[in-house]
């Protein structure tokens, strides 16, 4: 490609998502998907075949497995969980993709500690290589100042577009981080990924958990199996006794999941190196020394997961 500017523009992605706006009104920004390969450029707008993905076949991602990481509400540690369990199996000997599908609040960049954009090569966007991962953010593509002020047909655009067009390789297994709730996201990937497992992750307490029976009930409508829940935050053990304690409640997550008939994944405990992990852009367990108990935790999921 060389290191000429223009170069290197002229082959950065296909289709870069950026925003075009005079002002900061949010009804003034306009999402443009840009072919960078042609200098073309083509507002997005929603067509019959957008709003209607359930008429078209599937789209082929060259996975063997994809798993959704979902959650009912925001900060139950869904993201956290996403990228340590794709961490956890490729430790395992698996080839991980990892795509945030989170479009509005994109995390993956601050996570992995990447914010570049990535290149493409005939047409295919490259996937940005991180702890033995390939991984897809709307985040390596955007000012992470601005606001994505987009709706719906724009969210499933974007996301299909990060399905179809990146180059995954074929990787053994895609972990897709979904946004919380159930959304647009939600309904574009079941309507156009073959998905072969959801796991839901939530605290004990039980406003968390009423968004899991809905979740639950989402995937189950649109045909979606879900593999189980992973319980995060679930105790808080003592450094100097190990003592637990359960300052959210206890076992929230296992009764729903018993009363849902889908397995109980654990529960990983509160850990302050846990949190500050996803800050400082080194997933938990690719870090230098993992805790014993995150390291027990995912070792345990993976096993579930993989059968």
């Amino acid at each position: 490609m060389g290191n000429n500017p223009d170069s290197r523009q002229r082959h950065l992605a296909l289709a870069i998502c950026h925003h075009v706006a005079n002002n900061s009104d949010a009804q003034s920004v306009t999402p443009v998907f840009v072919s960078r390969q042609h200098g073309d450029k083509q507002p997005a707008r929603p067509s019959q075949e957008t709003s209607s993905p359930a008429a078209r076949e599937k789209i082929d991602t060259g996975a063997k497995r994809v798993i959704l990481v979902a959650s009912g509400k925001g900060g139950v540690g869904k993201s956290t969980v996403a990228v340590n369990l794709a961490v956890a199996l490729q430790q395992a000997g698996q080839k991980v993709g990892l795509l945030d599908a989170d479009i509005y609040g994109p995390s993956l960049p601050t996570m992995l500690g990447h914010h570049q954009k990535p290149e493409s090569i005939d047409g295919k966007i490259i996937p940005v290589d991180s702890f033995g991962l390939k991984t897809m953010s709307i985040g390596y593509m955007i000012d992470p100042a601005k606001p994505v002020v987009w709706r719906g047909p724009m969210v499933m655009g974007a996301i299909e577009q990060m399905l179809k067009d990146v180059a995954w390789g074929n990787p053994d297994i895609l972990v897709i981080d979904l946004p919380p709730g159930t959304g647009d996201a939600q309904l574009t990937l079941a309507q156009r990924v073959v998905v072969h497992d959801a796991i839901i992750v939530s605290t004990p307490q039980e406003l968390a958990l009423a968004d899991v029976r809905r979740g639950i009930g989402m995937f189950r409508q649109v045909g979606i199996p879900v593999t189980g829940i992973i319980e995060n935050m679930a105790y808080y053990a003592c450094p100097c006794c190990g003592e637990k304690s359960f300052p959210f409640g206890n076992d929230g997550a296992r009764v729903a999941a018993e009363e849902y008939g889908v397995a109980y994944l654990g529960g990983l405990p509160l850990m302050p190196e846990l949190r500050s992990s996803g800050d400082s852009g080194i997933p938990h367990l690719a870090g230098e020394e993992p805790s014993p108990e995150a390291r027990q935790a995912f070792d345990r999921i993976v096993k579930v997961v993989m059968g």
